[in-house]
């Protein structure tokens, strides 16, 4: 039967080739015992590390040279024993030992180098998926799979690294592929690996057909029937507290697997001396919990098998706080209402700005909502956004007609709307508005008329970006128009014109509304991510809340740092309310203690009137509750840092 993952541990093992004692002081029973008096269930551990080297009786590969013993072997048979499930990590992409032994297994890039510059990198060397190394892969995966109780895989690093070797280049020509445009090599790349994906876990599967498979990098699209689960893996420090929110929003909208949330307790890949804040690690585990992704934290084993019991009680402290409260986590499903929809690739799903910037601000407005996209459902949600830059294509203008057409919302800001192929609005006639061109305002500054001008300062509010020209169709109303400035930012010869204030209101519309479509006609999102601009964000709450009254959640009392999600289960819906603050310190973001609110009122969607008891969980301490206007409220006196909220039928 496959494990299905709750609390799990990952360890880096990635030891270079000098190391003249690997394994030396590991012992099997005292770190197993740490592990499980952490409640880990399921472990995940190098068989065979970024350099190639392997922790197991090899027949196939290449030992660690001073490995004296079958260390992956001896813990394979301690975790069956104490009933944790072990999963075996294989870096695919990466292999300096392979490399070396064999350069033809080694992608080749344009200019002929086989080794990656910077030399200081563990991608040094990288190789082919479609050398001879596939097959040594797959069977050492094979090997391990036939010989160790493993439950599961996970098969890291299988990045498109684009190869132009003679084995590549003839496929290419085969299947009719450009193998000298670097964009097209890359795409063959990403393939190549996904097909190795599929083979490694069709292979293992005839072993064990129990075998809980994941595989990192190629998109999540792609990997589906692949994968059993994916992970999702983010250090803070390294790439920001943004990540998580796109991810944890996304992946869950890709069908009914675990997702796996790994997030490490140190500062950055490869620091052995870093401890992260209790807090800090755990803000990042209870963000994920809260939108349905299983916890994981990510370590580093110290070669010689030291047992590093700093690292493992913060983990047990950690754990065991959480496990807690796992009867309100244990297949918990987010309950949302809107949709970001974004249809594209994976690489702009983990860094684009407007998405990150769409993603902040509706959590920031405690708006509940997934990522999607095209591979994702739409007809459940009663919003669709589509931030800045979503160009359509014939099946998304389709997709979307579909739902304004079943009287639901459309947002759409600065280009999005318009149709790839032609220079105008793919749906001009449910837009109400014509394209003619970009807006050459710069800086653009807008007037809100006053249907959406609450709270608004009584002066022009500058947008931040660029923009589009639109022309209202009949019946589209105007709610806010474009005010030009007296000079465009520019170099005129003489002067840099960079003072640049308004000068007059013009007739160019900045929100139109036709029924349930709204548009913005400059990138709202990208504005807000480049100067935070709180009235920006306040004009886009004025205009959901027009046309979005009932969501699930609504607050009040609860300061825009502040997270709220809510989960559910069969026959009670579960409030997180998440109450930390990233601060840089330098170079590095960090959160070191939550942050205490009081008074925190809480309004949970209940037309019927079903909810019969809200109660603080883990003590159970019951809270009274009102029934107002179609919701269930409650006032939380005190939360420190998080508090869960259950709200029983």
């Amino acid at each position: 039967m496959m494990h299905q993952p709750k609390y799990c541990l990952f360890y880096d093992n990635h030891t270079m080739k000098a190391i003249p004692d690997v394994g030396e002081n590991f012992d099997v029973e005292a770190f197993t015992d740490k592990v499980k008096d952490c409640g880990v269930d399921y472990l995940i551990f190098h068989a065979r590390c970024n350099q190639g080297l392997a922790y197991y009786d090899t027949r196939i590969g290449t030992k660690h040279p001073s490995l004296k013993y079958d260390l992956f072997g001896k813990l394979s048979d301690t975790c069956s024993k104490k009933g944790i499930a072990l999963a075996a990590y294989f870096n695919a992409g990466i292999s300096s030992e392979e490399g070396l032994q064999h350069r033809d297994w080694t992608t080749l890039y344009f200019d002929g180098r086989s080794l990656r510059e910077p030399r200081l990198t563990p991608h040094v060397r990288t190789m082919c998926y479609n050398s001879g190394y596939r097959d040594h892969l797959i069977a050492m995966v094979k090997e391990v799979v036939s010989n160790y109780a493993v439950a599961g895989l996970m098969i890291d690093c299988l990045i498109s690294y684009p190869c132009i070797c003679p084995v590549c280049v003839k496929e290419m020509k085969k299947n009719g592929i450009d193998w000298s445009d670097p964009d097209s090599v890359t795409c063959f790349s990403e393939d190549s690996a996904i097909r190795l994906a599929k083979d490694i876990a069709e292979e293992a599967k005839k072993i064990n057909p129990g075998l809980l498979i994941s595989n990192n990098y190629p998109p999540y699209e792609k990997l589906k029937g692949i994968n059993n689960y994916y992970d999702v893996i983010g250090l803070p420090a390294s790439d920001g507290y943004e990540f998580i929110p796109v991810m944890a929003h996304y992946v869950r909208t890709l069908g009914n697997m675990p997702v796996i949330n790994m997030t490490g307790r140190f500062y950055d890949w490869g620091d052995f001396g870093g401890l992260l804040p209790e807090e800090a690690i755990k803000s990042e585990l209870l963000y994920g919990l809260a939108n349905g992704m299983r916890p994981s934290i990510g370590g580093h084993f110290h070669p010689r098998g030291d047992l590093e019991t700093a690292v493992l009680d913060r983990i047990r402290k950690i754990y065991t706080d959480l496990q807690t409260r796992e009867e309100w986590y244990d297949k918990a499903t987010p309950v949302t209402d809107i949709a970001i929809v974004y249809p594209k690739t994976i690489h702009h799903l983990r860094n684009d700005v407007e998405l990150r910037s769409a993603v902040r601000m509706l959590c920031e407005l405690k708006q509940q909502f997934n990522v999607v996209t095209l591979s994702s459902d739409w007809s459940k949600y009663k919003v669709l956004i589509f931030p800045d830059s979503v160009l359509f294509t014939d099946e998304t203008a389709q997709r979307v007609k579909t739902h304004i057409d079943a009287g639901k919302t459309v947002i759409s800001t600065g280009f999005s709307g318009l149709n790839i192929r032609k220079n105008g609005f793919a749906l001009e006639k449910e837009w109400g508005i014509k394209y003619e061109g970009e807006n050459d305002f710069n800086p653009a500054y807008l007037t809100v008329g006053k249907k959406f001008n609450a709270g608004l300062p009584e002066m022009p509010l500058s947008l931040y970006s660029s923009g589009t020209d639109v022309r209202p169709l009949a019946d589209t109303k105007v709610e806010a128009n474009l005010i030009k400035p007296y000079q465009n930012i520019s170099w005129d010869g003489d002067y840099a014109i960079l003072y640049n204030p308004p000068q007059e209101v013009t007739d160019k519309p900045g929100l139109t509304v036709n029924g349930n479509v709204i548009h913005f006609s400059h990138r709202l999102f990208s504005g807000y991510y480049d100067k935070a601009s709180v009235e920006l964000r306040r004009l886009s709450s004025n205009v959901l809340n027009a046309f979005h009254r009932e969501p699930v959640l609504k607050t009040e009392n609860l300061p825009a740092f502040a997270r709220v999600f809510v989960t559910a289960q069969p026959n009670r819906r579960m409030v997180h309310l998440l109450s930390y603050l990233p601060e840089m310190r330098g170079k590095t973001p960090i959160i070191e203690e939550g942050i205490e609110l009081s008074h925190v009122k809480i309004m949970l969607r209940d037309e019927n009137k079903i909810i019969k008891k809200v109660y603080l969980a883990p003590e159970k301490t019951e809270l009274p509750a009102n029934h107002l206007n179609g919701y269930a409220e409650v006032t939380i006196p005190k939360s420190q840092g998080y508090s869960l909220i259950v709200f029983e039928n």
